[in-house]
């Protein structure tokens, strides 16, 4: 009988694709933290240092801890709590939520439940209410010359992908539009406007409390 994988590995593997998503927009600062914390075997370090797709490097990163066992897995977690990372990938905030502790001996004889580990709808802010376009759009307005700064480090959205949003967009409003939704879209469930407001209101890219504030209030008109 094949034995039950550890909780780490579990809740690591099922966070695995949202992962990918953030930390591939700069997959080596990972790498090198991963390295310095020796979750790594140095055969895995010297293979995914010289891969040169930051996607495929960020996956065979997981992949690679998450067979090394909960140990790596457990030290990997801790690390993207690390400042160092959560200022570096602002939409790791999520990560804070997730409580390894509650896969305790009694959940191992069935699938963890994630919708009793992870709150609902947790990321970033317990208001849950997803960002609709009008919202966005009211965004776009508020944001000026430093769009692709706050694409970059506070929606962690990858340089290439700001490239080519100002390619396809002459106006200025249309491109940040595009990058909110391309946020809204990597997001999926989690694209709350209460994550975007926390998002847009901390680093040196903050926004006027005045001009996002309405992402707090409740969408009924």
């Amino acid at each position: 009988m094949a034995e039950e994988p550890a909780a780490e590995t579990q809740l690591l593997r099922s966070q695995k694709a949202k992962l990918i998503e953030i930390l591939s927009s700069d997959a080596d600062f990972v790498l090198q933290y991963a390295d310095s914390r020796s979750l790594l075997s140095t055969h895995g370090y010297q293979r995914l240092k010289a891969c040169h797709i930051p996607t495929e490097k960020v996956t065979d990163l997981l992949d690679h801890i998450i067979q090394r066992g909960p140990e790596a897995a457990r030290g990997l977690l801790e690390l993207l709590k690390d400042p160092a990372l959560q200022e570096t990938f602002p939409l790791l905030c999520f990560i804070k939520d997730l409580q390894v502790s509650t896969f305790s001996s009694e959940t191992r004889g069935r699938a963890p439940d994630f919708q009793e580990t992870i709150p609902a709808k947790s990321i970033c802010n317990n208001m849950s209410q997803l960002v609709t376009e009008k919202q966005l759009m009211a965004v776009s307005r508020a944001i000026g010359r430093s769009w692709r700064e706050i694409g970059r480090l506070a929606l962690a959205i990858p340089s290439v992908k700001l490239e080519q949003i100002e390619e396809d967009h002459s106006i200025h409003v249309e491109r940040v539009f595009a990058m909110l939704r391309y946020w809204r879209i990597c997001q999926r469930d989690e694209a709350t406007a209460a994550c975007l407001h926390s998002l847009l209101s901390q680093g040196d890219w903050a926004l006027p409390p005045e001009s996002i504030n309405f992402l707090l209030k409740s969408e009924r008109d």
